[in-house]
């Protein structure tokens, strides 16, 4: 059932994204005329506070002919869409800043880290993410833009940007929460735009379902690139915060962070495949793999609910996932997903803050999952970075995003 927003929200649009300047700005941008904003708030990438990032990388284990770097320092960064040109990289943020992120000299390392379109105001602009064809979208709390030629226009304060989802009708704005509100996407290869909601509840309860399954909160919903035919794909996820697709058959995969407060080692965290539209995976009748909540122990789930292709521990937070169609690694990583976790808050012990690979079997099913890139928790259980999401470069390299550091690392082979 396609969810479309009341008339009303179209005024409610106008009031609520940022000031009413603000709104102008983006409709002016829309029209391909200026704002008179000048100037960008750049990122130092030396000093002190690098060199304390690299000092930290030492401690980070690899598997054999692995090594990770400092690429960029970046505030808050979250998810990550690098270029298709290989020109740019765009950072999203849980506040208020979008960054873009340049090596001009291409010797693997930023030279700059900007602000992108400092004439519009975000709204947690965590997901942004290309169109093969050279068009970024990012998806904020309640609206998603489209960016056409980014790459080009990112060295100017204004850009060209268009609504695709206007401000308030991503969900309906009486929805609208500061939990579970870090939206991702990804164009599929359907060419649709995918972008996942994730429910705002630990648990969510009985009243909210009926409008939460129309809507498409608690799943994945999916549109045409111009917003048309919005309709929902995906039921029965907690929150998920990074998905893809497998580039050998098509299927969506993605990870979903689990119910909290069920004790240490239980539920586990979630690495999911969906095989067709409309699957069901679980919440809120199971917490985390087939591990019952407490709130719906008695209820029966929907029939043919999918159970996870990986159980991973229990409260890592597996936030953003890449397929690896790179070159660089060895052949073993070709095929398979690399993912973060972003580790733990609700267990006596922490866990994760590590990246993680599985491979995945030639009919389409996952192999092994093993810890990839991990030391990112010290001997006293103390955080030094926090990973966020996973990005191949052109070179076939990877990038990994910490939000604690605020930094981009490399990750690279050399045999």
């Amino acid at each position: 059932m396609q969810w479309k927003p009341a008339a009303a929200f179209v005024t409610v649009a106008v009031l609520s994204c940022g000031s009413a300047y603000a709104q102008s700005n983006l409709e002016r941008l829309s029209q391909f005329k200026t704002t008179g904003v000048k100037g960008f708030q750049v990122i130092e990438q030396s000093g002190d506070y690098a060199d304390a990032i690299r000092e930290n990388l030492k401690r980070i284990a690899l598997p054999q002919g692995f090594r990770i770097e400092l690429y960029a320092v970046v505030p808050d960064a979250r998810h990550m869409a690098v270029g298709p040109q290989g020109i740019v990289t765009f950072v999203g943020t849980r506040k208020t800043d979008v960054w873009s992120v340049t090596d001009r000299n291409k010797n693997r390392v930023a030279d700059e880290v900007k602000r992108f379109a400092p004439s519009i105001d975000f709204a947690i602009p965590n997901g942004p993410c290309f169109s093969k064809d050279g068009f970024l979208y990012i998806a904020e709390q309640n609206r998603v833009l489209v960016y056409p030629a980014a790459e080009f226009f990112y060295e100017s304060p204004d850009v060209a940007a268009f609504n695709v989802v206007p401000q308030g009708e991503l969900v309906p704005v009486e929805e609208e929460s500061y939990n579970h509100t870090a939206r991702v996407c990804r164009v599929g290869p359907d060419g649709k735009l995918y972008i996942s909601l994730g429910q705002p509840f630990n648990v969510a309860p009985p009243e909210k379902l009926p409008l939460y399954n129309q809507v498409g909160i608690g799943g994945i919903i999916r549109m045409n690139t111009d917003g048309s035919g919005r309709e929902v794909y995906t039921y029965g996820v907690r929150n998920s915060v990074g998905h893809d697709f497998n580039p050998a058959n098509g299927e969506l995969w993605f990870t979903d962070n689990q119910v909290d407060g069920m004790g240490d080692d239980q539920p586990p965290g979630e690495l999911n495949r969906q095989t067709a539209m409309g699957q069901h995976f679980g919440h809120p009748w199971y917490g985390g793999g087939s591990v019952r909540t407490n709130e719906y122990m008695d209820d029966t789930p929907p029939d043919g609910t999918v159970m996870p292709a990986v159980e991973m521990i229990a409260h890592a937070a597996d936030l953003g996932m890449t397929f690896y169609t790179g070159k660089m690694f060895p052949e073993k990583y070709r095929g398979g997903i690399f993912s973060a976790q972003h580790g733990s808050w609700n267990r006596t012990t922490p866990v994760g803050a590590r990246v993680m690979f599985t491979s995945v079997n030639d009919d389409g099913s996952a192999g092994e999952t093993v810890p990839f890139a991990e030391g990112w928790i010290d001997e006293n259980g103390e955080y030094l970075g926090r990973p966020v999401d996973v990005a191949p470069l052109r070179d076939g390299s990877i990038l990994v995003s910490d939000d604690l550091a605020g930094a981009l690392y490399r990750i690279s082979y050399g045999g």
